[in-house]
């Protein structure tokens, strides 16, 4: 076996085993991923340099992504880097303030412009890592039936997350897992320990099975409407079948999350993604737009009712002003810590430590998270940081746009619209939660992520 199939192999097993671990959210677990990443990326190199690797040129086209990402690890590194107290001062007044409290500062020690530099360099390592699964994705997916392979493979890494949560709801257990009580009983939450964790894992690995089953569509021009039922009683009996039924199954995890915001940022992306993808085409005809308002229609209003959809539904309606408020105060006491640290932010991984001053009395339970992925960004790594790891989910959703308008390939613009959904869902559900904070949900964002150079550079015969 070669290095660089040695490499996929790994990559691959990574992504099921991912969610399995808490969402891999636990520094045990999330060692083991980067190992993992890295090794896979290591034997990617040996294969590079026995030149037995396939063609680079989706990696050469997402040069500019490679450089963003450069630019994010070094700024990060530079959080953890000590420096003359004096300099931090000046860039960083508050956390220079905040290290001169410690019980072990000294006038005159180097101190660092993060407020916890371990956290910042544990934070800068699982950075290292997703950056390997970004470089891991383009690097590997370099036919056809690799793309559709490591889409695939994380489409069944859904799919046994909710198979795995919705059994475990349905029979109701409490259980402790790696040392971590998880209740079922209310609600599926798989192998993470927040339901809410896994319904934005679903909606990232939904999107790409949808994005497989849109790349599976043929346009064969105007049809009749025999012609159009004979067409989805060849799809029920065709190879496509089976992922129909994963997509199912899939929506049927994500319903019994009971997520509010999940099950909202799911459906709202579909639709979005659905009307910008039919508007963009020049080649859809009436067969494919009735065939993706049936798969919503089935999906929602069918097999959705039959597994809980009406309480998910009832949890949205009976949410109050209070549940808001709630939900919103970490994210609006944080809103406070990124205005004190607006350039630099606290460092990457500090948000417990440098939260509890920011608290207030209203605030009695402890939060790692600020439960806004936006906030908690700017907070730990400045309103520079935030730009920079905001400006790959945008570079990706522009090329997914620009794919939908300009390829012909079905696969392709398959791709582009699971990157166009998946970007939509957690750029919404990332509002109100902190899905990439957890390791698993960021690696299957970044691998989405890449997908959207497949869409557009991938196979470019058509």
């Amino acid at each position: 076996m070669g290095a660089e199939r040695g490499a996929l192999l790994v990559f691959l097993a990574l992504l099921v085993w991912a969610p399995f671990p808490l969402g891999s959210n636990r520094a045990w677990a999330w060692t083991i991923l980067e190992v993992g990443l890295f090794l896979a990326a290591a034997l990617w190199t040996i294969g590079w340099m026995q030149r037995r690797h396939g063609s680079l040129a989706l990696v050469r086209a997402a040069r500019p992504a490679f450089v963003l990402l450069g630019l994010w690890l070094a700024w990060l590194a530079l959080q953890c880097v000590p420096l003359p107290p004096g300099l931090v001062r000046l860039l960083s007044p508050q956390a220079a303030a905040l290290h001169a409290l410690a019980e072990s500062y000294a006038p005159g020690t180097w101190i660092t412009l993060s407020v916890d530099p371990n956290a910042s360099l544990v934070f800068w390592l699982k950075s290292c890592a997703y950056a390997a699964a970004f470089f891991l994705t383009l690097a590997l997916a370099h036919t056809r039936e690799r793309a559709q392979l490591i889409a695939l493979v994380l489409v069944l890494s859904g799919l046994v997350q909710a198979v795995y949560g919705g059994l475990m709801h349905l029979s109701g257990a409490n259980l402790e897992i790696f040392g971590t009580h998880i209740g079922h009983r209310d609600s599926a939450s798989g192998g993470f320990v927040n339901r809410n964790h896994l319904a934005g894992f679903l909606e990232i690995t939904l999107a790409m099975g949808i994005g497989l089953m849109v790349g599976s569509l043929r346009e064969t021009g105007r049809r009749s409407w025999r012609q159009f039922w004979r067409d989805m009683a060849a799809l029920l009996l065709s190879g496509r079948a089976p992922l129909r039924l994963f997509l199912v199954a899939m929506v049927i995890g994500l319903v019994m999350t009971r997520s509010r915001m999940g099950n909202t940022a799911f459906f709202a992306s579909l639709l979005v993604a659905g009307t910008v993808a039919l508007a963009l085409s020049r080649h859809a005809t009436r067969g494919t737009v009735i065939l993706i308002a049936s798969l919503i229609a089935i999906d929602i209003f069918i097999v959705g009712s039959w597994f809980g959809v009406e309480k998910t539904l009832q949890r949205i309606e009976q949410t109050t002003v209070r549940d808001v408020v709630e939900r919103g105060d970490p994210s609006a006491r944080a809103l406070q810590l990124a205005k004190d640290y607006p350039v630099f932010g606290t460092g990457g991984g500090s948000f417990y430590t440098a939260f509890p001053r920011y608290r207030g009395p209203e605030l009695r339970a402890y939060f790692d998270f600020a439960h806004n992925d936006y906030i908690q960004f700017a907070a730990e790594t400045g309103l520079v940081g935030l730009a920079l790891v905001g400006s790959l989910p945008l570079f990706a959703l522009a090329l997914a746009v620009l794919a939908l308008a300009r390829r012909r390939d079905p696969l392709a613009r398959g791709f582009a619209f699971a990157v166009l959904m998946g970007v939509v869902s957690i750029g919404i559900h990332s509002s109100v939660d902190f899905n990439l904070q957890i390791p698993a949900n960021a690696l299957a964002f970044l691998v989405l992520l890449a997908y959207g150079w497949v869409a557009m550079y991938g196979d470019r015969a058509k």
